[in-house]
């Protein structure tokens, strides 16, 4: 069976704000992604999905949207996206984007006219008159606050999932899906060769009625993954999306494996691929913000379930929303760089297609912040505000932010040991980590033995092997530190042994060494600390 192109992908993240300032202004843009798509296409990615690009008034990083079919100043122009999207396929490299359409930005025209109980954009978003001087329903919103606001002139509640100032789209009115056709036809006939959608299994409010009290998310039973959700996606597939060569991965929230085949079976017809963020819940308790051990078995279940119950998986370790995968899975001090790599083994050898965070090929780590100040993260910010005001203490309260917070991930590309990382000339937007005056680009570049090298050769043996791009997965062995499975494609089998720990472990295997990221000898039966091991059967 032929793989869709989707399929036979590396996509390569890009976070824009912290990527590449050109115009000095300590803000990434898109002529800094332009300047560097020969390093990405080194890199042998052939795909990159943008975190929003639209006009946006910032209040969560752009994921708060203004204007869907125009570019914030702040990135560049609607002609510098069309040259990057005209640049970046002249080397191979397609682009996706971000749909954010759960919600818009209280600053989207839309919302303005809907303040009107009169304009027919009332019905756009969710509206209720003040009757006792109490929000509409007990509901609690994702970023640990209310879900109800007032709007100062009228008085009138308008609901909210995520920051007051991102109200939630009404897909009761059919006009809204309408404008989403339009959004979508808009970037496609620009180019673009799909989306990621942003928590897209919650568009649909069954009812707004209160919600069972829970500690996370009460009234999540009236809006998750609801039938006529799938109906929406189903709609837009039908009628835009199938039009063109393209794909789309959603992100969705609290679903089983058996879930999300309803949303990415073919013959559903909604989405390509979703990502899972159940591998990513196995070192917390309850919430993310409230962080066990990492214990390594856990991971190790969690993505045999999800690779055994899906027929493909958008793999992934790390991205906008979460830690570095290597202060996270790995041990990013005295062994980074090669628990960075055997992590790389492990996301490019799972059967599904592989999405890389930028820096994740250099091996970044987690942020070295000082204090609440040094945060940017609107999420990170309330959740601060709300432990305070539950009376955690403060040391508690800022480990939770150090470990978990979204600005882990959006500190500055480092690109050189220049000021700043190479990333801009002035202020940053955000804090650049300290340590990038050891790890950055530029060094890695020219190091064959660098995490950065390491990536491409490894991304270059997948390209390569039929094995690791269409073969099936079967879990061989598991124990609270090592992990082993077998990919196979008719009579051929690869044999990935993963070691998480800081010990040598012994192994028995008859297949050759195809790939290590260790410089070794042959000695067979011996797993490094750290080691990722490729075994050709």
């Amino acid at each position: 069976m032929t793989n869709k192109w989707w399929q036979d992908a590396v996509v390569y993240q890009i976070y824009p704000r912290s990527f590449l300032d050109t115009n000095q202004d300590g803000i990434g843009d898109l002529p800094g992604i332009i300047s560097k798509l020969d390093y990405l296409k080194d890199l042998e990615v052939n795909c990159l999905w943008l975190c929003p690009v639209y006009r946006s008034p910032g209040k969560d990083n752009g994921y708060d949207i203004s204007d869907y079919t125009d570019i914030n100043p702040e990135f560049g122009t609607l002609s510098d996206m069309d040259l990057l999207i005209r640049e970046a396929g002249q080397r191979g490299i397609k682009i996706i984007m971000d749909l954010v359409i759960n919600h818009t930005s209280d600053q989207h025209p839309w919302f303005l006219k809907s303040k009107d109980k009169n304009s027919p954009y009332r019905d756009y978003y969710f509206w209720k008159e003040d009757t006792n001087g109490k929000p509409p329903n007990n509901w609690t919103g994702f970023f640990g606050g209310k879900t109800w606001s007032k709007d100062p002139g009228s008085g009138d509640w308008y609901l909210h999932l995520f920051a007051k100032e991102q109200p939630d789209l009404n897909y009761h009115n059919p006009a809204v899906i309408e404008e989403i056709k339009s959004i979508l036809k808009f970037w496609l006939d620009k180019g673009i060769a799909g989306f990621r959608c942003d928590v897209i299994n919650i568009l649909w409010k069954e009812s707004l009625n209160d919600g069972r009290k829970r500690l996370i998310l009460t009234g999540s039973e009236h809006y998750i993954s609801k039938q006529r959700n799938h109906d929406i996606l189903k709609t837009l597939r039908k009628d835009v999306l199938d039009l063109y060569d393209c794909f789309t991965v959603g992100e969705t929230v609290f679903i089983t494996p058996e879930d999300a085949r309803d949303f990415i079976l073919p013959e559903r017809k909604e989405l390509d691929m979703i990502f899972s963020f159940e591998h990513m819940e196995t070192d917390q308790i309850i919430v993310k913000w409230f962080k066990t051990k990492f214990k390594p078995k856990k991971l190790f279940q969690t993505l045999i379930k999800w690779q055994k119950e899906l027929p493909w998986n958008a793999n992934y370790l790390e991205n906008h929303d979460q830690p570095r995968s290597v202060s996270r899975f790995g041990n990013d001090g005295k062994h980074r760089e090669v628990s960075a790599k055997m992590l790389a083994v492990l996301l490019l050898t799972l059967r599904g297609t592989p999405f890389i965070y930028q820096g994740q090929e250099l091996g970044m780590t987690g942020f070295d912040f000082q204090s609440m100040e040094d945060i940017r993260d609107v999420e990170s910010i309330n959740i601060h505000r709300l432990a305070k005001s539950l009376h955690i203490p403060k040391k508690i309260r800022w480990q939770m932010i150090r470990r978990t917070s979204r600005d882990n991930a959006r500190t500055p590309f480092q690109w050189s040991d220049e000021n700043y990382a190479g990333f801009t000339k002035e202020t940053p937007w955000i804090k650049v980590n300290g340590n990038y005056k050891r790890i950055h680009a530029k060094e890695q570049i020219k190091n064959p033995d660098s995490v950065l090298t390491f990536y491409k050769k490894l991304i270059a043996l997948r390209k390569n092997s039929v094995v690791l791009r269409k073969g099936s997965f079967t879990s061989v062995y598991y124990d609270k530190n090592i992990f082993v499975y077998k990919r196979t494609y008719e009579e051929e089998s690869i044999l990935v042994l993963l070691n998480f720990s800081d010990r040598k472990i012994e192994y028995q295997s008859s297949g050759s060494v195809l790939f290590t990221n260790y410089k070794r000898e042959l000695y067979d039966g011996v797993l490094n600390p750290y080691e990722g091991l490729l075994l050709q059967l």
